[in-house]
């Protein structure tokens, strides 16, 4: 079962959402919050498998949850929720930790298995991210911390980003390439390495930056 974490300050949009997930046999919402304060008290607490947060919010706005909890090294795997398509905002988010990104008119069945996805280990970040978004990545300088000129990745290396960047778990990455997961999770603490960044989201982000996928 993979618990969820619903960070909305609409109680409307939580009632709407919880009942959504309530649909999928697998996914059960442990925690409902209605501000950012409350998220960066309560997050740690229940320590759920998945939040969807929303980004705007009264007293702490969500990307002020991901910078603080991701500073605690206290945030789960994380989706932004939101009615605002916000290039800048979404790349922020990314930045700060969140998993993928996903706007509120999202389908059921696209919300279900971003959820699963994230779950698995998976990210959200190409499939979720527009091609203004994807424009930009050039002209905005990333905030987190990576190496300039990186080591050159393998094509194997290569290979395997690609495929993170389109939010394959590293299970899905396995089954593809016809490899142990072991030797996946090998790959991609290497590209990690290799890119100076310290998760697979700022990986994809970095590897987009340079032009490698």
């Amino acid at each position: 079962m993979i618990s969820v974490c619903l960070v909305d300050d609409q109680n409307l949009v939580r009632q709407g959402i919880r009942s959504l997930l309530d649909l999928a046999g697998d996914i059960r919402v442990v925690a409902e919050c209605a501000d950012g304060a409350q998220a960066v008290q309560t997050i740690p607490q229940v320590r759920p498998d998945v939040v969807l947060l929303d980004l705007r919010m009264p007293n702490m706005s969500g990307l002020e949850v991901l910078q603080a909890l991701g500073g605690r090294n206290e945030l789960p795997p994380t989706i932004i929720l939101t009615t605002f398509d916000d290039d800048q905002l979404v790349l922020a988010g990314l930045k700060a930790g969140a998993r993928g990104y996903l706007l509120k008119d999202v389908s059921l069945d696209q919300l279900v298995e971003a959820v699963r996805t994230v779950a698995a280990g998976g990210s959200l970040v190409a499939p979720m991210v527009t091609q203004r978004l994807l424009a930009g990545v050039g002209r905005i300088q990333n905030q987190f911390s990576s190496l300039e000129q990186p080591d050159p990745l393998t094509e194997r290396e290569t290979e395997i980003l690609r495929l993170l960047s389109g939010g394959y778990s590293n299970k899905e990455i396995a089954n593809s390439l016809r490899v142990a997961e072991g030797t996946v999770k090998n790959h991609v603490s290497n590209i990690l390495s290799k890119l100076g960044v310290r998760d697979r989201t700022r990986a994809v982000l970095k590897a987009l930056e340079l032009g490698i996928v």
